[in-house]
């Protein structure tokens, strides 16, 4: 359904490969015309080239900015729709930041009225932590997108367990399920292969990664005419979504006995390994909800326990909680269709209406006359001790304004430069590396002696 009869303009926001894919892919779901310009805020997840095409999701245009030359951006720009596809933390700045500088050009010396983009949020993947702290970083969007009818229904509470409003929360689902059914596709001569969608802090220490990848490679040798590939999320170096300490590249290398032949790590786009997945097992990631849209047996894993810190406590009453033992012993898991109804997981006609009442609350919205001012539930009066450090962060004073000696130009640069100023993050970044992945383990244990 068109949104409107012109050509949309889209700004997305991302800080993350996965959260690029999100927010892109929401976009396309709910614009149909659209023109769509993607925006990274730089930071120590900025996705690499590598992994923007591992995603796979195009954009008219694409750069790296700040938080201040989005805003600026977004001021100068006559933007119909903004997605912020960020952790809770950036989206609140971008919102403080949005509602002072769209409130000044709404206001504009130049005495034209320009109406300001519609706003929209949601989360990548399943709310399993923080569910207070990141949607109420997130309130203050005009829409607030659910990913399930469960994750709705706990959206809402939290807002009216604080009296803030509930209308921006909308139920739609994943934007990036989809494919083949497993029950339907043509399998060739491929053998049964089982998928372990490893975590990049799922579970955070050694033992624990060391155990599944050991589980992983078992599996294997216990099944000779099995497949067996350890889907990895990112190549050392880079940074997704979440920090990882420990990567299984490295981890694979001192596994005792190394590797079978039938056991090996791959990277790629989650749909095309999916294409020729026979079983999915993991902890707790949300590549769990793509395969059982389609159908694949997926297994989340109770090896190391079923608890809130590993996430795999959300897939309670799934069917899907199944140990190493019970796969290798051949057990399938049965997924629950109650669940799956309730999760936004549907393969067949549902799913193409998913994204129908969040289409039609933003065509209400792009075609309105003008749209309320954007007003967080976070104030200077409601969270004195906790916003301003949050907007600091991104280089904005507590009222939404650039503090002094922030940029808001986008920096015109020469090859020198720009190769110069690459060299430099990549360095940065190799260095916050070797201090997440070598120092901090290193501090820790000390501290346990």
């Amino acid at each position: 359904m068109p949104v409107t009869s012109h050509r949309q303009r889209v700004a997305v926001l991302a800080d993350s490969d996965t959260r690029w894919k999100w927010g892109a892919l929401t976009a396309n779901r709910l614009v149909s015309d659209i023109r769509l310009d993607g925006y990274l805020l730089r930071g120590r997840a900025t996705p690499t080239p590598r992994q923007l095409d591992e995603v796979g999701v195009r954009a008219d245009s694409l750069r790296e900015v700040t938080g201040v030359e989005f805003l600026r951006t977004v001021a100068d720009s006559a933007y119909d729709v903004v997605v912020l596809a960020c952790v809770g933390g950036a989206v609140q700045a971008m919102l403080h930041g949005l509602a002072r500088a769209t409130a000044t050009a709404a206001a504009g010396p130049d005495g034209i009225r320009r109406k300001r983009p519609v706003v929209v949020t949601g989360y990548v993947g399943v709310v399993y932590e923080k569910l207070a702290d990141g949607l109420l970083l997130r309130h203050g969007a005009d829409l607030v997108l659910a990913n399930s009818r469960h994750d709705a229904e706990r959206f809402r509470a939290v807002y009216r367990g604080v009296n803030a409003g509930t209308d921006s929360v909308v139920e739609t689902a994943l934007p990036f399920l989809g494919g083949a059914r497993h029950d339907e596709r043509d399998r060739g001569d491929h053998p049964f292969t089982v998928v372990f969608a490893a975590q990049p802090s799922v579970p955070e220490n050694r033992a624990d990664r060391t155990y599944l990848l050991r589980r992983a490679a078992a599996h294997a040798r216990l099944h000779p005419g099995r497949e067996v590939l350890v889907k990895l999320r990112s190549k050392p170096g880079e940074h997704t979504t979440h920090i990882e300490e420990l990567p299984y590249q490295k981890l694979a290398a001192r596994l005792p006995g190394g590797l079978p032949d039938n056991c090996r790590l791959v990277y790629g786009h989650m749909g095309e390994v999916l294409d020729r997945t026979d079983l999915l097992v993991t902890v707790s990631s949300t590549a769990a909800l793509e395969a059982l849209h389609r159908h694949i047996p997926t297994a989340v894993l109770t090896d190391l326990g079923v608890r809130e810190a590993l996430g795999n406590h959300h897939f309670l009453g799934s069917g899907c909680l199944l140990s190493w033992d019970e796969l290798d012993a051949g057990r399938t898991p049965e997924a629950d269709a109650g669940w799956l109804g309730r999760q936004g997981v549907a393969a067949d006609g549902p799913y193409e209406t998913a994204f129908d009442a969040a289409r039609n609350r933003l065509a209400e919205l792009v075609a309105a006359d003008g749209l309320p001012p954007i007003r967080p539930y976070y104030t200077g009066a409601t969270a004195p001790g906790y916003l301003p450090g949050i907007l600091a962060r991104h280089a904005l004073d507590p009222t939404g304004e650039p503090l002094p000696g922030a940029s808001a130009e986008p920096r015109e640069e020469s090859a020198l430069r720009r190769a110069t100023r690459g060299f430099a993050r990549d360095a940065a970044r190799t260095a916050y590396r070797q201090g997440v992945q070598r120092v901090a383990p290193a501090i820790r244990r000390w501290g346990q002696l």
